[in-house]
């Protein structure tokens, strides 16, 4: 019987042991440790219950208002300037005009090429493949933007590791070549007229003013005005739970939370009367609080994008 009790407590400890080592602040880690298999353990958020009430800020009271004298607006229409004809000069149009001469004629070079290697490569064995645990610090399916609130770690294959060798072997000999300088040439431009310039007539229309007059209506005067009491609505908000972490939950890999399969829990939402806004593959902060809603409605694990809610939902992961 001792024996048994001292195996069960060294157990504990090496568990414990290993979730410290890996950066986990907890004594449990998930409980499988297959490839491709990621777990959360988050934090669920406190719950407030906001009370309001009216409060009176100012009695009801009134108030004197002057009311100003009301003016009609009297229009006249005036000339300003006489019509008549103004004159436009539109000026002259040019054109360039090109020509191509030869400023340097074709060459053509020899030159000596060298021997050329090539180098080879290979692959020697340094370290085999292995398989770990990983801590992720903040997955694309966690709602909380704190990091501290959602632990993930993935099994993960540590791919085995090669170092590379490098010899040279002889690519192509030396020899030459001959390469051919093309001539150069330069263009000449010069401008030409194509329209000359010209005199045209413009008419200038007659110009108008509006002067305005104010003519009384009505003359000032005062009336009484109430002014309503004025209220404002204070309020408290009350802790109803505080948020404590929960049981790892198996979760859905960074490298699987597709656009599509987060477009497939949006339109599950919207088709169960949830507002997850836009269906646009995004998991943003309007599909989080209606994905949350729907956990919590249905008793589901909360906080992160889990296989249980997936498979509540009949989503294929």
């Amino acid at each position: 019987m001792k024996k048994a009790s001292i195996f069960t407590l060294l157990s504990f400890l090496a568990v414990a042991v290993i979730a410290q080592s890996g950066g986990i602040p907890f004594g449990d880690l998930p409980p499988t440790n297959e490839f491709g298999k990621c777990y959360a353990k988050c934090k669920a958020a406190d719950i407030y219950e906001t009370v309001s009430k009216q409060v009176l800020v100012k009695e009801q009271s009134t108030k004197l208002v002057k009311v100003p004298a009301q003016y009609e607006t009297q229009t006249e229409t005036i000339m300003t300037k006489e019509g008549g004809t103004d004159y436009k000069v539109i000026p002259a149009v040019y054109e360039t005009v090109t020509d191509r001469i030869m400023v340097k004629p074709e060459q053509t070079l020899l030159s000596t090429k060298a021997a050329k290697y090539s180098t080879q490569t290979r692959q020697v064995l340094v370290s085999e493949a292995r398989g770990e645990w990983v801590k992720k610090r903040k997955g694309p399916n966690c709602f909380s933007q704190n990091p501290d609130d959602c632990f993930i770690v993935c099994y993960e294959e540590v791919p085995a590791k090669y170092r590379t060798e490098t010899y040279k072997v002889l690519a192509s000999g030396a020899g030459t070549s001959q390469r051919t300088i093309p001539a150069k040439y330069k263009t000449i431009t010069k401008r030409v007229i194509k329209t000359p310039a010209r005199v045209v007539e413009v008419p200038v229309e007659a110009q108008y003013q509006t002067v305005s007059k104010q003519v009384l209506i009505s003359p000032e005067s005062t009336r009484e005005e109430v002014i309503p009491a004025v209220y404002k609505t204070a309020t408290e908000r009350r802790l109803v739970s505080k948020g404590d972490y929960g049981v790892w939950t198996e979760i859905l890999c960074a490298a699987k939370t597709s656009s599509s399969k987060v477009r497939e829990v949006q339109n599950y939402l919207v088709s169960k009367g949830f507002n997850p806004g836009p269906v646009d593959g995004v998991l943003g902060v309007q599909t989080q609080n209606a994905l949350l809603e729907y956990q919590r409605k249905n008793s589901l694990p909360e906080g992160n994008m889990n296989l249980e809610t997936l498979r509540h939902m009949g989503i294929n992961y």
